[in-house]
């Protein structure tokens, strides 16, 4: 086993034809400086504010942070280890929003159906342990799926279908009989995924069956947060379990599939979480903009970078 006879990789991308590579090079650019900078807005804002204290909001400064991670990991000629490398960190990051998105979960169950005891549940040594566990989580998943892909000869073609190195596209390019891992991977990946969802979903139908003996304002804004949350999980899982169920043979359609959770769900994070989000909005008011500071303080920026929306007196 080994790899004597294949030292770089070729990715292909989503298309072949050269003038869509540009025109999509060109919106993927574009896509990418929105993702940057809608993600480390909301990181910076909850990290420069009192937001940070609140689980919720703690929790959505990771998802952004992983979000420009993941986002990160693309590029078209790759060597055989960096190829591997940007495997790891690709599933890490990703397995590590999965984690993330399921401690968000368990935070509005806490908050909505225990709260009388929730800064109790929720105290700032659960939420460390749970980021620390989401990170955990996600490098054994990570690290079993590099050494699934170390373990095959790879003696030729170099190409990948695909836009970033995973493991089905290296799977079909081995000198090997991969079956049995692809029937693995399925199960173990699929499977988990599935069963996230499903588990998801799920503890969102609890906690919006409770909301029926809350008054109509508790109600209003229960329904507003657990459908951001909502939002955000259907828009990652569903591509992402396309992609790894039930089978690992169409990849072509995997790629269109992979930009779901790796482009267009990162890009629209940061809309879904601050649009109609007021905790957000008065937040990146107090950080981002002048006007709204006491007098003798200053924001980050000498005048509002955000659009009149957020900074209504920065005309």
């Amino acid at each position: 086993m080994g790899h004597e006879n294949i030292t770089e990789f070729i990715l292909l991308g989503l298309f072949s034809d050269e003038k869509v590579k540009v025109a999509c090079l060109v919106l993927f650019s574009l896509c990418y400086i929105a993702i940057l900078s809608g993600n480390l807005l909301i990181l910076l804002t909850i990290r420069g504010s009192r937001l940070s204290e609140q689980p919720m909001y703690f929790f959505l400064s990771y998802l952004s942070f992983v979000d420009v991670c993941f986002t990160s990991t693309v590029q078209k000629i790759i060597s055989y280890n960096s190829c591997m490398a940007q495997m790891f960190f690709a599933h890490f990051f990703g397995a590590t929003e999965i984690f993330i998105l399921v401690a968000m979960a368990y935070d509005r169950y806490a908050a909505i159906c225990r709260p009388l005891h929730y800064m109790v549940i929720m105290n700032s040594q659960v939420c460390d342990v749970l980021i620390v566990a989401s990170a955990l989580g996600a490098f054994i998943h990570s690290i079993l799926q590099v050494l699934i892909v170390l373990g095959l000869p790879f003696c030729g073609p170099n190409q990948i279908d695909h836009y970033f190195c995973d493991v089905f596209p290296l799977l079909k390019l081995a000198c090997a009989d991969t079956s049995l891992w692809v029937i693995a991977i399925i199960t173990t990946t699929g499977g988990l995924s599935i069963l996230t969802f499903v588990a998801l979903v799920i503890s969102y139908v609890i906690i919006l069956s409770t909301l029926r003996t809350r008054s109509s304002e508790g109600r209003r804004k229960a329904l507003s947060t657990c459908g951001f949350h909502v939002t955000v999980v259907f828009l990652f899982f569903l591509p992402l379990i396309f992609t790894y169920v039930p089978r690992a043979d169409s990849v072509g359609n995997d790629k269109i599939f992979a930009l779901f959770y790796t482009v267009i769900a990162p890009m629209f994070n940061p809309l879904i979480y601050t649009l109609r989000n007021t905790d957000m909005q008065n937040a990146m008011r107090k950080v981002w903009c002048r006007d709204n500071l006491p007098k003798g303080k200053r924001s980050l920026w000498g005048v509002c970078p955000l659009p009149d929306l957020f900074c209504p007196q920065n005309h």
